[in-house]
């Protein structure tokens, strides 16, 4: 392998093009499925991020509710560099071209979400954040002369040559294998939601990195921490849905059952804006008894300003949510588990890296903290880029290439079969009988298709972990969160 060989980035979300642009000193090949922002989970985030720009704002606050949320199953140190980081990160947005939405006095507008004690969530265009971002980094990717794009390919297999990654096969748009040689390669290929019936995610993030990287020997962790949006449109009969935004809640929308009686009374201090996983919970619980609804119609005038993305949404399917509540049900939305990684984004394999969704280093613990992810991918997405220029080129020579691939896909029916498994067992409510019933059925399907095999992975982690932890909650462990008297 040559000395020049590029820094192979897999994925062109939020997490890859940031490792890309810190990494671009040195050549860089990024490898996506689709052109420019198409496809990625990033563009449909609806949140924003957090940092702690506020009077009185601390990083050690934000630190404290992201451990809260996290059931304290976080890496401690991870998560104190995350928040410290996060206003840079903001900065640095802006510079390249992020235009975050402000006050009338020209200041950060600053909003809450769920788990959060105060207001510290930056948008830009209301809800359409992700998208924003998105097109700040793709322009300056492409204005990035280090930076050479590949579009329609899906990488399908690792070469490893003495145990050392150097480099990837993909499938090409038009069917063709291709190889591409690197000195490192960079796994940012988002989450898990395309494995269940109803996911805010892409139909196509299903895991295929997670699994790639498995199949070659990375070490894993925490693969049974799903988080589920307790808020995503309920549209009957469609997979990916859209997100209804927390940050609506943060508003004073309110969550209503199906007699129009507030759903989260009672039920945690912060209301209906506690932790995601405590909320989803009780919606899902809703959905069974009739339904859950979001009542937001006092926005009012502000909608198509302050919500555009989730105003469209609805409109588009019969629903005006200027003048009725929502209807809602929880959605697979975000992987707290993944590769394991370190600070700068090394996993268990010499010469293979990994950012965003699809890695864990510990700073989500067992439930994410809301707007904490694009802010991940941001700030370890860069970390790493900036690692991998400043690091000696890695040349290897001699032996023979080993090419590790995550075999067959499912068949179309097979992989709804899956999805329905693994709502009824890994859903937002859990316990030892679903998931053991499940495990013998993947068993079955491991052999038709990899996205069974990951998620026979993901439902034996989440039967040895019998007690419940943040987002895994079992049913057969102990209650849910105990009523609470109001103040």
């Amino acid at each position: 392998m040559s000395i020049d060989a590029p820094i192979i980035v897999v994925g062109g979300g939020i997490a890859g093009l940031s490792a890309a642009l810190a990494a671009a000193p040195a050549p860089v090949l990024l490898l996506t499925r689709r052109p420019g922002a198409v496809g990625a989970a990033s563009t449909l985030a609806q949140g924003g991020i957090a940092a702690a720009l506020g009077a009185g704002d601390t990083p050690a606050a934000h630190a404290r509710d992201t451990c809260v949320a996290g059931s304290h199953h976080n890496d401690v140190a991870m998560v104190e560099l995350l928040t410290a980081s996060a206003p840079a990160a903001i900065a640095w947005l802006q510079a390249i071209g992020v235009d975050f939405d402000r006050d009338g006095d020209g200041r950060l507008q600053l909003g809450r979400e769920g788990g959060h004690d105060r207001p510290r969530i930056v948008h830009a265009g209301g809800d359409g954040t992700g998208a924003a971002v998105m097109r700040a980094l793709v322009a300056a990717a492409r204005a990035e002369s280090r930076i050479h794009r590949v579009a329609g390919c899906d990488v399908d297999a690792l070469a490893l040559r003495d145990g050392r990654v150097v480099g990837v096969s993909a499938t090409l748009d038009d069917g063709r294998q291709q190889r591409f040689d690197g000195r490192a390669v960079v796994l940012a290929t988002g989450g898990i939601g395309g494995l269940f019936p109803a996911t805010s995610n892409p139909a196509d993030a299903d895991g295929g990195g997670l699994a790639l990287a498995m199949a070659a020997g990375a070490a894993i962790r925490d693969l049974e921490s799903v988080q589920f949006h307790p808020t995503a449109l309920a549209v009957p009969g469609m997979h990916s849905l859209p997100l209804v935004t927390e940050a609506l809640r943060g508003a004073g929308a309110r969550l209503l059952d199906r007699d129009g009686q507030p759903l989260m009374a009672g039920v945690h201090p912060l209301g209906d804006l506690a932790p995601r996983d405590i909320v989803a919970r009780r919606v899902a619980a809703a959905v069974r008894d009739g339904g859950a609804w979001l009542d937001a119609r006092h926005i009012g005038a502000a909608w198509p300003t302050a919500f555009p993305t989730v105003l469209a949404a609805c409109l588009a399917h019969a629903i005006d949510p200027r003048l009725q509540p929502i209807p809602v049900t929880p959605a697979a939305h975000f992987h707290m588990g993944g590769l394991a990684t370190d600070a700068d984004g090394r996993t268990s394999l010499p010469g293979l890296f990994a950012a965003g969704e699809v890695a864990c280093n510990g700073v989500h613990g067992a439930n994410r903290l809301a707007s904490n992810s694009l802010l991940e991918g941001v700030v370890f997405g860069r970390r790493l880029g900036h690692w991998l220029a400043a690091a000696p080129s890695t040349r290897t020579s001699g032996g023979e290439v080993e090419w590790v691939g995550h075999g067959r896909s499912l068949s179309p029916p097979a992989l709804q079969r899956l999805r329905v498994l693994m709502g009824v067992a890994m859903g937002p409510v859990r316990n030892g009988a679903a998931l053991q019933t499940a495990l013998l059925e993947c068993d079955a399907l491991a052999a038709e298709g990899w996205q069974a095999g990951l998620a026979r992975t993901m439902l034996a982690a989440a039967r040895q972990r019998r007690h419940s932890l943040g987002a895994h909650y079992r049913d057969d462990d102990a209650p849910i969160v105990a009523p609470v008297t109001a103040a």
